[in-house]
């Protein structure tokens, strides 16, 4: 498809683009690899603010952070657009529904969890979430792996997790210097996904921050700017910390559950698929704030609201508050929501401060291969890192008691329909989890 949009469209107005970033938070649904294509549909071939390759710049940048890559994606558009407050708005926005959507769906959960009727529900939606999954790691690799070099990549990465459970920074830094070397020894393979996405991408006409547009004068780097961020973030991060520490004590569920979560959203790379592992370790096998079951249960509602995949955190934090309420027991759904809050804080706020410091430098780098190539790397290892997580949920949906239990065959049944419909209809993932929640409850 092409079109005959020579002249860029006019810049959007700051309500304007307000409009938009909270319209998307309300209808990004598909997990990580379903909101970026939204944003690409919308932003890239509809309404033409961004080209698709500085789109693809700020992407890979988002990738190689730790953190969920879509919202932060949304926040440095925005903030591309639009400033710090343009930024601000897109990735708070981006999550705003999700989390009060998300409270609202864990208090009937932990209220009503036990009725049969939800527990059918829930039945469905797993292996359908399983699938979802299984799908990102196919669409983003078919997107991504163009050579055997990142394939490669991919493939030691999805081993490296799945049979060694090595850490995760030590995956995403392994594979940033896989491409860099790939530049020196093989440039044709680690150019691979910028050649692929140039050569192929459609004519969406002109685009208002096109591939030669310069950097917006508020998009230029400045050291002042880049102190003043860094020093407002940890202000902020440090003084949160310490209310909670000071009102509850260090040992207190909220206090914990905020120094856990910093560390989540600091060491954990590769988006919200990548995260979650980490996340399971400490929330259910470390501090025991809930199971494995209801971190199961979590993560198919977080997948059946909008707003990014990492939100089910705020799941987390609500029913480990709720089951440890630091407020005593006749206040859980203030704890409940109180948990859901302080997690949501630390989960969030070192994305924004990643990318108020980073884009500015990354704004430098759009069509410079040796530094672009890492970000290839990266994004072809978050293809394995994504596989790997799709076996570790079908192990727990298909054998909720481990490998001596019985295998659950309806769900399998359910999970393979999921599947066959996210290929014939890839955009429509709420109707498949809602047709798979109604299987579930007729199971």
């Amino acid at each position: 498809m092409s079109t005959n949009n020579a002249t860029p469209p006019a810049a959007p107005s700051f309500a304007q683009a307000l409009a938009y970033w909270l319209w998307l938070g309300c209808i990004s649904f598909g997990g990580p690899a379903g909101q970026i294509s939204i944003m690409h549909q919308d932003l890239v071939e509809r309404k033409r603010w961004i080209s698709e390759r500085r789109f693809l710049h700020a992407l890979n940048y988002c990738m190689l952070l730790p953190g969920p890559e879509a919202q932060q994606l949304a926040t440095y558009l925005g903030w591309l657009l639009h400033g710090k407050w343009g930024g601000l708005a897109a990735g708070s926005l981006f999550v705003l529904p999700s989390l009060l959507l998300l409270i609202a769906l864990s208090w009937l959960y932990m209220a009503f969890g036990n009725t049969p009727a939800i527990a059918g529900l829930l039945y469905g939606i797993k292996p359908a979430v399983t699938a979802i999954v299984a799908f990102a790691a196919w669409r983003i690799g078919r997107r991504t792996l163009h050579s055997p070099g990142l394939a490669a990549i991919a493939a030691a990465a999805f081993c490296a997790l799945f049979f060694f459970a090595l850490p995760f920074p030590a995956i995403i830094l392994a594979a940033a210097a896989c491409g860099w070397l790939g530049t020196r020894l093989a440039p044709q393979h680690f150019a691979a996904i910028s050649a692929h996405a140039a050569t192929t991408r459609l004519s969406y006409g002109a685009a208002l921050i096109d591939d030669g547009t310069p950097t917006p004068p508020h998009a230029r780097y400045s050291s002042g700017s880049f102190l003043r961020t860094l020093i407002i973030g940890l202000v902020l991060w440090g003084a949160a910390l310490a209310a909670l520490s000071l009102v509850f004590g260090w040992d207190g569920v909220l206090t914990r559950m905020g120094w856990f979560f910093t560390k989540a959203a600091l060491l954990t790379f590769g988006g919200a698929y990548a995260v979650l592992p980490y996340v399971f370790q400490g929330a259910v096998e470390q501090f025991a704030w809930l199971d494995a079951r209801q971190m199961i249960d979590g993560l198919a509602l977080g997948e059946s609201t909008p707003g990014p995949l990492i939100m089910v955190t705020a799941f987390v934090g609500f029913v480990g508050a709720w089951q440890h309420p630091p407020f005593g027991g006749e206040h859980l759904l203030a704890a409940g929501v109180a948990g859901a809050l302080v997690v949501t804080f630390f989960t969030f706020l070192p994305s924004f401060v990643f990318i108020f410091l980073g884009a500015p430098l990354i704004e430098r780098t759009h069509g410079n291969l040796h530094l672009a190539a890492p970000l290839n790397g990266i994004t072809a290892a978050v293809v394995g890192v994504i596989a790997s997580l799709a076996l570790f949920f079908a192990w727990h949906v298909y054998w909720p008691q481990g490998w001596h239990g019985s295998f659950e065959w309806p769900a399998l049944l359910i999970g393979v329909g999921a599947l066959f419909a996210l290929f014939r209809w890839p955009t429509r993932v709420i109707l498949i989890i809602a047709g798979s929640a109604l299987a579930g409850l007729a199971v």
